[in-house]
């Protein structure tokens, strides 16, 4: 659908920014950081309503999933959702946003890793490329002295941030892979219906143990104190909550289109786009210092990123050749091509 690359690198990015003002202005709620990032998935079904109707109903073969199963996929994949997204508040607390973004890059190789493990895809001489670049790019970080001695946070708090960042950069990639195993083994389909029911039910879950979370660690008695405290006054406070779950819905409507139309691998790798944007808005906005070593942290994350999308490249055109598909075509979704390969 046009657009969607658009929308998901839009959404990341101003989601991630807005998380940021909400710890540098007072907030202090990593339990209600990671709330707004699952919530706002009613959103979602207007979106699903408006767009059933337009998607062809593909990849059907007529098998139909037990309840039992289907309520487990969703119930497992909302308890990752939530261990990430906590993670990754974690790691917004305590690190500045342009260093956050350079680690959250190294999800691309966790992805390719747990596909290989999951899905049985190839690990290419340009996907080891990819991972090892992007492997050295969140490494290098782990020594920015620079930032582990600033006066906003202790070296421990930084040793912290960076460990739960890449923690939650490891579950996203098992998140997209367990997803795509999902589809091929238990659901059995990959319906635009389908990836739509699986992300509102996961995301209905993950909201349901992040409200369990944040109560039962006690951060709710702290929400009032920290609104009338808030730098920016209530209404922003409010506001800040608001948009960005909305922005992180965006970046899902975003991320639903890519994984109906290609794959979640590509959703993901599309989301990595926003690689650049984000701390060059942090600089702006937060004042964020871009050393030499961040430079070269990113110049190499952005090679990974483009040799992993040259990866997915080749193999589109290698499953339009095997199919007889003329290359001007629109491209059928990555994953398919295991499964013929597996039938040769």
């Amino acid at each position: 659908m046009k657009g969607d690359h658009e929308l998901q690198v839009i959404g990341q990015s101003v989601a991630t920014i807005l998380g940021r003002l909400y710890y540098d202005n007072g907030g202090n709620s990593k339990w209600l950081a990671t709330v707004v990032q699952v919530v706002g998935f009613p959103i979602l079904l207007p979106y699903y309503l408006l767009s059933v109707k337009t998607h062809t109903t593909t990849h059907r073969d007529g098998k139909i999933t037990s309840l039992r199963n289907r309520v487990l996929v969703y119930i497992v994949l909302g308890l990752l959702v939530v261990a990430a997204c906590y993670l990754y508040s974690i790691g917004l607390l305590y690190l500045p946003v342009s260093t956050l973004s350079l680690i959250c890059a190294s999800q691309l190789a966790f992805t390719a890793f747990f596909s290989y493990l999951l899905n049985s895809q190839k690990l290419t001489p340009i996907i080891l490329n990819s991972l090892f670049l992007l492997t050295i790019s969140s490494t290098l970080l782990a020594f920015n002295s620079e930032e582990s001695n600033s006066k906003k946070v202790t070296k421990e708090e930084y040793v912290k941030g960076f460990i739960c960042t890449v923690g939650a950069s490891a579950g996203f990639g098992l998140l997209l892979s367990l997803q795509q195993l999902a589809f091929r083994k238990v659901l059995k389909k990959q319906t635009f219906s389908e990836v739509m029911d699986l992300i509102i039910y996961m995301s209905l879950v993950a909201s349901c143990v992040s409200l369990v979370g944040l109560f039962a660690s006690s951060e709710w008695k702290t929400l009032s104190n920290e609104m009338e405290n808030y730098k920016l006054g209530k209404v922003s406070y409010v506001m800040n909550l608001v948009w960005t779950a909305v922005t992180w819905q965006v970046f899902s409507i975003g991320g639903t289109g890519l994984i109906f139309e290609l794959s979640s691998l590509f959703s993901n790798a599309i989301s990595a786009l926003g690689l650049p944007v984000v701390p060059i808005l942090a600089v702006i906005i937060f004042h964020d210092k871009m050393n030499g070593l961040k430079v070269i942290s990113m110049i190499l994350a952005i090679w990974g990123f483009v040799s992993y999308v040259y990866q997915q490249y080749l193999n589109e055109e290698n499953l339009k050749k095997s199919h007889g598909i003329p290359t001007t075509e629109s491209p059928d979704p990555p994953e398919a091509e295991g499964s013929s390969e597996q039938s040769k």
